[in-house]
C-alpha cells in the first residue's frame, strides 16, 4: 500500500452539519498509508496504527490513514489519522477529571506517546439507543427476537434507533489474533475471571461517566452520541487507565440532533457522518471477501477525507489545522520522533550485550 506517494485534494464544507453543501478546496495532502520506522524498537502493525514499544515502558502509537474493511486495508484516506488522533486528544483532555488515560505526549499530529498497558480482555461498549449493525449489537439481536441480552431484559415494542431509558453497557470479549467478539454479561465477566469484581466496578463506573460527559458535550454541538466503545488497560502498578481512543468518528456513532426526532418518527435512519462512501462503492462492484478490489476513484477518497475533517470540526468546535501542503507525512513524523531513535538503538545494544 502506498505510503504517501499520491496527492488527493481534500475539501471542507461551509456548514459542518450539512451533508449536501458544496465543498471548498482545503489543500493538496498526501496520505499516510504506512508508518514503519526501522530506527524505532519493538514494532507492531495494527489495522490502522503502527506501534513501537520503548524500553522505558512507553509506547509510540502512529495513526495512519488506512481505511480498514473486509478484513484488510482497502484505501488510505488523507487526514484520517490526524483527525482521529486530534479528536481523541480533545476528548482525553475533556474527560481527564473523570478517568486517567494513557497519554503522555503528542509529538506529532498523528502520534501519541502513551504508557504501555496490559489491555483488559473485555471491550466496553456503552449504548444510549437501540442501534447498531454488527452481530453483537442490541438492535441486531433485538430484531432476531432476543429480549435477554448482556444480562439485561429489554421490553417489547422498541423501534429501531429508539432512545433507551438509560445508557447500558454491552460488553464483549476482546478478540485477539483475528477472533470474533462474543457478548458477555457483568456476572459472566466476573465468574469467568476475565475481570475481578473490583475491576468491573471501576471500569463500568468509568465508562458510564465518560459516556454521560460525551453525550452532554456532544449535545452542546448539536450532536447525539448514540453509542461508543472504550478500551481500558492496567499499568505496571495495576492502575486502570483509559487506552486507545475516545469518542472518535471511528469508535462512536454520532447522529445530528436537529433532524433526529423527525427522522425517527418517519422510521428513517438518523442522519450521521457517513464515512462509508468507499465501503459501499466496493460492495456494489464485487465480493470484497472473495474478489480483487477494483481501483477506488480519487473523488471517493476525497469525499471520505472531507467527512472526517467535518466530523472533527463539528465534534470539537475547533477549526481543523491541516499539515503543510505536499509534505510527505512520514518524513514529518520521522523528524518529530527522531529523539527516540538513539534510545531505541541504545536499548538494542544493551540487550545484545547481555
Amino acid at each position: 500500500m502506498a505510503s504517501g506517494n499520491r496527492a488527493v485534494r481534500c475539501s471542507r464544507r461551509d456548514d459542518p452539519m450539512s451533508t449536501s453543501a458544496a465543498p471548498r478546496p482545503l489543500q493538496q495532502v498526501l496520505a499516510l498509508g504506512d508508518a514503519f520506522i526501522p530506527e524505532l524498537p519493538n514494532y507492531y502493525r495494527g489495522k490502522v496504527r503502527e506501534n513501537y514499544d520503548l524500553p522505558d515502558g512507553r509506547r509510540i502509537l502512529i495513526s495512519t490513514d488506512r481505511l480498514s474493511a473486509f478484513d484488510r486495508a482497502i484505501a488510505a484516506i488523507p487526514l484520517k489519522g490526524q483527525v482521529l488522533t486530534q479528536t481523541a486528544r480533545w476528548w482525553f483532555e475533556a474527560t481527564a477529571d473523570i478517568c486517567p488515560n494513557h497519554v503522555l505526549d503528542y509529538p506529532d499530529p498523528n502520534v501519541v506517546i502513551g504508557k504501555r498497558l496490559d489491555i483488559l480482555p473485555v471491550e466496553i461498549i456503552v449504548r444510549g439507543y437501540l442501534a447498531g449493525t454488527t452481530g453483537t449489537s442490541i438492535l441486531t439481536l433485538y430484531k432476531q427476537g432476543a429480549r435477554e441480552m448482556y444480562g439485561m431484559r429489554f421490553s417489547d415494542g422498541l423501534r429501531d434507533n429508539e432512545a433507551l431509558p438509560q445508557a447500558v453497557i454491552t460488553p464483549t470479549s476482546k478478540a485477539f489474533d483475528g477472533g470474533h467478539d462474543e457478548p458477555l454479561s457483568a456476572a459472566g465477566i466476573v465468574e469467568t475471571g476475565l475481570l475481578t469484581q473490583a475491576q468491573w466496578d471501576e471500569v463500568s463506573g468509568y465508562a458510564l461517566a465518560l459516556f454521560a460527559r460525551g453525550q452532554a458535550l456532544a449535545a452542546d454541538r448539536g450532536l447525539i452520541l448514540a453509542d461508543t466503545k472504550y478500551e481500558f488497560g492496567a499499568d505496571a502498578d495495576g492502575r486502570i487507565l483509559l487506552a486507545d481512543e475516545i469518542h472518535t468518528p471511528d469508535s462512536s456513532r454520532y447522529w445530528f440532533g436537529e433532524s433526529y426526532p423527525g427522522r425517527f418518527e418517519r422510521g428513517e435512519k438518523p442522519e450521521s457522518f457517513d464515512k462509508d462512501f468507499v465501503r459501499n462503492w466496493v460492495v456494489s462492484r464485487c465480493d470484497p471477501y472473495r474478489e480483487e478490489l477494483p481501483p477506488i476513484p480519487p473523488e471517493l477518497i476525497s469525499q471520505t477525507s472531507d467527512v472526517y475533517v467535518r466530523a472533527y470540526e463539528t465534534i470539537t468546535g475547533q477549526v481543523f489545522v491541516p499539515p503543510p501542503a505536499g509534505e510527505p507525512p512520514l518524513e514529518r513524523i520521522r523528524r518529530n520522533l527522531a529523539r527516540y531513535f538513539e534510545r531505541g538503538r541504545e536499548a538494542d545494544h544493551v540487550s545484545s550485550s547481555r
